[in-house]
């Protein structure tokens, strides 16, 4: 495991006496700004079009955090010194793209608190992958004892990961996979199966179909595909395929990237829909884009619905994508577990107790649908 001497700990160490005044001074420098990029540092920044509340309050309340005016979230920097025994955490989340990617934040918050026995230095890439690369140096360089991201693609990571493991530091993957040469670069990862998800939609709607005797159709489909790249977006798409294959009245019309943003998920629906005369089915990867494909059909004069004109299937599972499916407007959302957090935590607690840990933790997820959806809504 790693030390947690910090940078107040790094500069102290092999001092002579001849330079002991000359370090008083830096010393007291350090103390003043907070050892500047160095442990006392956060650059998470949750994003206006994320809402961000349930982050927010987590991160106030639980990870000394404060809000600054550029939206954005710092740490305070007060509650931790060299000798204290805490187990120090770098985390790199991909950005704030979404209310789902809010969610998995607050998870992370709430699992690595001071009062958990953890520092947590909390990085924000802002969906850049040079960002991530530059954070994970940042903590290998501070000697952080675990590091924990979500890397934004799957390539492009040998590298890096193995300084990683040459630093001696465990690396464990939130939510999506890497694609390595050597899988001992990694010690774990935890998140959804995501070829599942894309299965269990695959067969919502062959569900609905059947509800609805439609099963025989040509049936005319469209698929919002998240980030190009994205482990997400190749497994949801692996696994819809999957099922899509055993119909061959399944017509996918078009796949397009829409980047598992609001904004894009209305423009790209706006196009299709202009392209195509019948579209019966949307397949949308996640609920942010399924959000502005939704206003895309209103606008332009369709009804979304199993009764309606376009049939809408959803990955994700956040609360207002729930409430779209008691009304209706959607008819199954796939769940993508945000509360990943306490997961990634039991793992670091295993391997601090020097357990072994499985290489792959799925975790559990469901579809809902009209007949189940209250119940979640009610938690």
């Amino acid at each position: 495991m790693g030390q947690k001497d910090g940078c107040l700990g790094r500069i102290a160490r092999g001092t002579t006496v001849w330079g002991f005044f000359a370090v008083l001074a830096v010393l007291a420098v350090l103390v003043l700004v907070g050892c500047g990029n160095g442990f006392f540092e956060d650059v998470a920044d949750k994003g206006a079009e994320a809402g961000g509340t349930e982050a927010k309050e987590a991160a106030e309340g639980k990870t000394g955090v404060k809000e600054t005016k550029a939206g954005g979230q710092e740490e305070t920097g007060g509650e931790m010194s060299p000798d204290e025994n805490l187990i120090v955490v770098g985390v790199s989340q991909i950005g704030s793209e979404s209310v789902w990617r809010t969610a998995n934040t607050a998870s992370i918050q709430r699992a690595f608190t001071k009062e958990n026995g953890y520092f947590l230095i909390f990085k924000n890439a802002r969906q850049k992958q040079e960002n991530q690369i530059k954070a994970l140096r940042s903590f290998i360089s501070q000697r952080v004892d675990y590091i924990a991201f979500s890397p934004i693609t799957e390539r492009g990571w040998d590298t890096v990961l193995q300084e990683a493991k040459e630093a001696g530091i465990p690396v464990i993957l939130i939510d999506r996979r890497v694609r390595v040469s050597d899988d001992s670069l990694y010690t774990a990862w935890v998140g959804p199966d995501f070829v599942n998800e894309g299965r269990m939609a695959g067969e919502a709607l062959e569900d609905c179909l059947k509800r609805n005797r439609r099963q025989d159709e040509s049936i005319h489909i469209v698929v919002l595909k998240g980030t190009e790249g994205a482990s997400s977006t190749i497994g949801r798409t692996r696994g819809f395929s999957s099922v899509a294959e055993n119909h061959k009245n399944w017509n996918i019309l078009e796949q397009v990237d829409a980047e598992f943003t609001t904004a894009k998920g209305q423009e790209e629906m706006e196009r299709l829909l202009r392209k195509y005369d019948t579209i019966d089915v949307l397949i949308s990867q996640n609920d942010d884009m399924t959000f502005g494909a939704l206003e895309a059909i209103r606008k332009a004069g369709k009804r979304a619905g199993e009764n309606g004109d376009i049939i809408v299937i959803s990955f994700d599972a956040v609360k207002n994508a729930l409430k779209l499916v008691e009304e209706g407007l959607i008819t199954a959302d796939v769940e993508c577990n945000a509360d990943q957090g306490k997961y990634v935590e039991e793992m670091i607690r295993k391997l601090e107790n020097h357990e072994i840990v499985p290489k792959l933790n799925f975790v559990p997820e469901e579809v809902f649908t009209a007949e189940n959806v209250g119940e979640r809504l009610k938690d």
